[in-house]
């Protein structure tokens, strides 16, 4: 006998529990049902959701049903084939026959197939994680924060490393997913922590693992790191950054708290990298006194530290070319022009490059991210290009030796005031900067550019003779404004 159920299973408890020793009817009432109801629930002894009957019944017909066969048959070679690709092709094959509306049902039919027909699928198996003994890191690109320095967007990485047990995490800020840039990042953590773990993991990134035709699982350097600490390396496979879970989860955890802490602070501008550093101290710090309980426990299972940190510094020996420039990782750095033909020692930092000559330091710079890419100052070179001033037009490296935007301005209006000598005027003016100041030459052009000046090198010379007599961003001269005019501009609009 079919039922149609009208109550609820919490109204049928109700009512059983009150019947006893009253009127049907009274008990009926108070459970919120009429008395013929609770008659028919009570005869049954079944909760209501017990006599519900399954739905076995299509409420509208097979759409798809004389061309599933097909459908069926193209799975079966690519499984992944989805309906916002089949229905357009079916389209293409009947026309006139599908139309864009049944997409929903087409996706239907391949969500059942795949879940009753379909190929298996890869089972994610929870992990008992045990204090002390892993920890997991990997590099996180952070521009979807939105961070400004000074105004602009910072656009950087961190590390991230985390122990698994409780997932305390410490961060750094890097640029790119170099060694030095892991090295850096791992070192601190561990110190940050106060102890080793029993063994740490990696995904595949190929600073720290080597080559699949390669006899040994880790790089020289990586593996130097990690007896030095007296760690156990291990890495996950190919394609499987599940097995890197634990980091990869606290990415989006920690992205997600950076973006709401930025919200209570009110703004993601800061005034330097120090300050942000700072903020990502304080964030860390307080997420980390969360995990308080847990994390005490894992500290009486870490290693004991080494005495001191190791020196990962690469070093390299390169040759000076004859363009006064080395080659360091595929990027190009100029170097003085008088250590042309000899050989100099380079050491690579995380974000900055030394370069040494007979144990003397020569110069340093920020590191280049990427490859392909130049870094040459004008200073380095200015002389041989004064003398040959013809190079400069089509010379490789031209767009590096415009200090400033000014300097640009002033070749550009060299170049259409006076062509054929452009290049030597400008050059000269560059070799003033060299000489003397790079600032004064700057403000020298910018106040010939306010006054409508050409810029020509004798002027530019005489001005920064009289540097001081300059008026500078800071001395200029803002009239206060007249009261009166928006006095004006009211009555006019009364």
């Amino acid at each position: 006998m079919e039922v149609n159920i009208m109550i609820t299973d919490q109204q049928y408890r109700r009512l059983v529990k009150m019947k006893e020793g009253k009127p049907l009817c009274e008990s009926a009432d108070k459970a919120g049902m009429s008395e013929k109801t609770a008659r028919k629930y009570l005869k049954k002894k079944r909760l209501p959701s017990e006599m519900k009957e399954a739905h076995t019944w299509k409420t509208h017909s097979d759409e798809f049903s004389e061309i599933w066969p097909l459908i069926k048959g193209m799975l079966e070679l690519n499984s992944g084939l989805e309906a916002t690709t089949l229905l357009p092709y079916m389209q293409r094959e009947y026309p006139g026959e599908y139309e864009d509306r049944q997409l929903r049902t087409l996706q239907r039919r391949l969500k059942h197939w795949r879940a009753t027909e379909g190929p298996s699928k890869e089972v994610m198996f929870a992990q008992d994680h045990h204090p002390g003994e892993l920890s997991q890191s990997d590099f996180t690109h952070m521009d979807e924060v939105g961070v400004t320095i000074g105004g602009e967007l910072f656009k950087h990485m961190v590390y991230h490393f985390v122990l698994t047990y409780s997932n305390w995490e410490h961060a750094t800020i890097c640029f790119s997913e170099s060694f030095e840039s892991f090295s850096e990042g791992f070192q601190e953590s561990l110190w940050t922590l106060g102890g080793v773990p029993v063994s740490h993991q990696t995904d595949q990134m190929s600073l720290a693992i080597q080559k699949a035709e390669s006899k040994k699982v880790f790089t020289q350097r990586y593996q130097s790191l990690l007896d030095h600490y007296t760690l156990k390396g291990r890495k996950i496979q190919v394609q499987k950054p599940n097995e890197n879970g634990d980091v990869e989860q606290s990415h989006n955890r920690f992205k997600r708290a950076l973006k709401q802490a930025l919200m209570l602070r009110g703004s993601s501008a800061f005034e330097s990298r120090l300050d942000y550093s700072h903020f990502l101290t304080q964030l860390l710090a307080q997420l980390n006194s969360g995990r308080n309980i847990k994390f005490e426990e894992e500290k009486k299972h870490l290693q004991t530290l080494p005495l001191t940190h190791l020196n990962t510094v690469r070093e390299l020996k390169v040759s000076v070319r004859s363009g006064s420039t080395i080659a360091v990782d595929r990027n190009n750095y100029s170097v003085n022009s008088r250590l042309i033909g000899e050989k100099v020692d380079v050491k690579i930092y995380a974000e900055r490059i030394e370069v040494w000559f007979c144990q003397k330091k020569q110069d340093d710079f920020s590191r280049l991210i990427g490859r392909g890419k130049s870094q040459i100052n004008y200073r380095h070179i200015i002389d041989s290009l004064v003398r040959k001033p013809g190079a400069f037009a089509n010379y490789r490296y031209r767009d590096e030796l415009f200090p400033s935007s000014r300097f640009r301005v002033a070749y550009d209006s060299l170049c259409k005031n006076n062509p054929s000598k452009s290049s030597a005027e400008y050059l000269k003016l560059l070799h003033l900067a060299a000489q003397v100041s790079e600032t004064k030459v700057d403000q020298a052009i910018t106040w010939l550019m306010d006054q409508n000046l050409p810029i020509e090198y004798d002027f530019v010379q005489d001005l920064v003779n009289h540097a001081d007599d300059l008026p500078t961003v800071h001395h200029i001269n803002i009239p206060d404004p007249d009261i009166q005019v928006y006095d004006e501009l009211l009555m006019v609009a009364s």
